[in-house]
């Protein structure tokens, strides 16, 4: 199945070459450019229509929560159905929540909140059950097994999913407060000027030859997981995701999470915290595709994968998306939200 926008072959090779490994040289766009065989005037312009067409979410670094000393926690709620609008307006108001879907399950709300400290994450979520007056579910990531997937347009306009294998961090990361500023000025992506850092520069103060060279410390720390453009995949074509979830015995867990977390379709495979009353599932795998059938496909080559050691599981389809911004680290006078 084709994308639901249209893209020329510039555009294609944009998003297929840089979803990683954007250059921190001088003038990082003329070199993407002269890859691209095209001028650093057009290739502005065209990341710009891809980001206001909503074909990239964003462009710039992805930034690793953890690795910050922060965190980013997945929570969910059981919202009664006469009371949904309020309690998504209520629950979207704090720009601490970056997406916040409904799924296909008696715990019907999922969104995801970031902050600068654990403890920050814990207030947010005493916080909203204040608000809303209903129990928050938090499914902090206990054990990553896989993180990563490229979006492939082909030259008919297909799209599929690529897995990609990121190198682990070769220092250890150590933040200051210059890197701190370059985070809050990049989180949401990278001026779109011929002379970024200069930009960046003026907004935080920072000589400007400095700022590729913490940005380049902070991916080889692994603070950034990567830096480019982030597609969004609704707009590319795949329409339709679910969150995967398996109750897998503990003793079988690494090594089945892994092989999970191998398989091409899978962008994100953790362990997360299991709630008896409601919620018997450790392993989570998210998938994308075109459709529930060919989601449905995925499904049943992870339960082969399994091979017998699955107890019981399940797959949230998502049917509306409720917010979807950038995650931001929110330091904690941001995440109160005020009537």
């Amino acid at each position: 199945m084709s994308l639901n926008c249209e893209l020329d072959v510039l555009e294609r090779r944009f998003i297929n070459r840089y979803q990683g490994g954007f250059p921190l040289s001088g003038k990082p766009y003329h070199v993407v450019a002269a890859t691209l065989g095209t001028t650093e005037t057009t290739l502005i312009s065209r990341i710009r229509k891809l980001l206001d067409s909503g074909v990239l979410s964003r462009f710039g670094p992805l930034y690793d929560a953890k690795r910050l000393g922060g965190d980013v926690v997945l929570a969910a709620l059981r919202v009664p159905e006469n009371d949904f609008d309020r309690v998504s307006q209520q629950v979207n108001a704090y720009s601490s929540v970056a997406h916040n879907y409904r799924r296909q399950h008696e715990l019907n709300m999922w969104f995801v909140v970031s902050a600068e400290t654990p403890e920050v994450i814990s207030r947010t979520l005493e916080d909203i059950g204040r608000q809303t007056g209903l129990r928050v579910y938090g499914f902090p990531k206990l054990r990553e097994f896989y993180l990563g997937l490229w979006f492939q347009v082909n030259g008919d306009d297909s799209v599929e999913t690529v897995p990609i294998k990121l190198s682990p961090p070769s220092e250890n990361p150590q933040i200051d407060a210059i890197d701190k500023k370059i985070i809050a000025a990049t989180q949401e992506g990278f001026p779109l000027t011929p002379a970024p850092w200069d930009m960046l520069a003026k907004e935080t103060g920072i000589p400007a030859e400095r700022i590729p060279e913490r940005l380049a410390r902070m991916l080889r720390s692994g603070v950034i997981r990567r830096i480019g453009a982030i597609p969004n995949h609704y707009r590319l074509g795949l329409r339709s995701n679910a969150m995967t979830v398996w109750d897998i015995p503990d003793e079988h867990l690494q090594e089945l999470g892994s092989r999970v977390g191998q398989l091409p379709f899978v962008s994100h495979c953790y362990e997360r915290p299991r709630y008896p009353e409601i919620w018997p599932y450790n392993l989570f795998a998210m998938v994308h595709g075109h459709n529930r059938a060919e989601v449905a496909g995925m499904i049943d080559r992870i339960s082969a994968e399994l091979k017998g050691h699955c107890r019981s599981h399940d797959a949230l389809y998502s049917t509306e998306i409720l917010k979807k911004t950038g995650l931001r680290l929110q330091s904690e006078r941001e995440t109160t939200c005020l009537d």
